[in-house]
Order: structure tokens, then sequence, then C-alpha cells
């Protein structure tokens, strides 16, 4: 994930009065962390206005995941503990968000099918932020990075949820959540793969 997308920008302003106070990056992690489990909490109940509320602080909770990382460079306190608590708190939150969505359109034409929908979903997103894990480990923290469009990386796809949700596009975007992300998640294996090959130490010949 690059550090100028739009999002990055908006959370840069939004963390600047807080750069010479005690909070941390770590801190903000936290307050991402959960954030995005209450946001799903909401879209888990499934009934108005649980999901509107929920989808609101799910996009705050995207902000401050790049927060936490702006703030980390421009007081220059970056670490790789700090780094891997913000991907596995991405994992987190980006799945259960999912698996609330799905959880919460069970009353509806999808049945309980909806809930294996956002386990499917949300189950490739954290496979996905596992493989970053080991890719980064492997070959440094860019090795994972996908090209951005726009301005926006394919990160930021998980903005689309909170306005899914607000136009009346749950159920849409849990579909789609369920094709696109597994199909992301073997492009990841593929990266995984070929990174782990070229860490490999080339055979001796005797």
């Amino acid at each position: 994930m690059s550090h100028t997308t739009h999002i990055h920008r908006i959370a840069r302003v939004l963390i600047k009065p807080i750069i010479n106070t005690p909070v941390r990056p770590n801190h903000v992690t936290t307050v991402r962390l959960l954030t995005g489990i209450a946001a799903a909490g909401c879209l888990g109940v499934g009934h108005a206005p649980w999901p509107a509320i929920g989808a609101g602080i799910f996009l705050f909770s995207v902000v401050l995941d790049r927060a936490d990382g702006e703030l980390a460079r421009l007081t220059n306190t970056r670490s790789p503990g700090g780094h891997i608590y913000d991907l596995i708190s991405d994992a987190i939150c980006n799945a259960l968000i999912l698996i609330g969505l799905g959880i919460g359109l069970r009353h509806g034409s999808l049945g309980d099918m909806a809930i294996a929908y956002g386990l499917i979903a949300g189950v490739s997103v954290s496979a996905i932020l596992w493989m970053v894990i080991q890719m980064e480990s492997m070959s440094g923290e860019r090795a994972a990075e996908l090209p951005g469009f726009a301005g926006f990386d394919l990160d930021d796809l998980v903005i689309l949820i909170p306005v899914g949700v607000w136009l009346g596009w749950s159920q849409v975007l849990l579909i789609a959540g369920t094709i696109i992300a597994p199909i992301v998640a073997i492009v990841f294996v593929i990266m995984l793969f070929r990174i782990r090959r070229k860490a490999q130490p080339p055979r001796a010949i005797d």
C-alpha cells in the first residue's frame, strides 16, 4: 500500500493536531481495531438504524488505519512491531466487517447463505493480509504492494462497504466480495510463491 492516496491525505490532515501529544501510532491502531469491531457488530444487527451507524463507524476506522502510519512517519516512530500490529488489526477489521455484513443480511433473500458468503469473503481477506506479512518478512515492507489507480490503492476498495450500505447495495456488495476476495487471494498466493522461490538460496552444485 502506498502512502499518497486520497485517504492518506485526509488522515494526514486529521492527525496533525496530535503530533506533539502523548498519542502514539499504536494508540491510533488500537482505536482503529475497536471501531472496526464495533462497526461489524452494528452491521450484524441487520436492521435500521444499526447498519447505517456501523457504516459510518467503519469509514472512520478506515481513516484511522491510514492515520496510524501517517503519525508514525511524521513523528519518526515507525517500528516493525507497530507495522505488524497494524496489519493484524487490518485483517481482523476487514474480515469482521464482511462477516458482520453477511450476518446482517441473513434475514434477506440470501437467507443463511449470506453468513456463508460473509465468511468466505472475510477469511479470504484475512488470508491476503497474512500473506502480506509473509512477503514483507522475506522481501521488505513494500514487497506486497500492488499498483494504485487515480489516487486509490486496491486496499481502498473497503470504502465501498460503508458507501454501499448507505445506498442500499449491501447484498450486491456481499456477493461481489465473495467473488472478488478469493480471486485476489489467489493472486497473492502466486506472488507469495514467487517471492519464496526468489528467497531460496541457490542449490550447491556437487
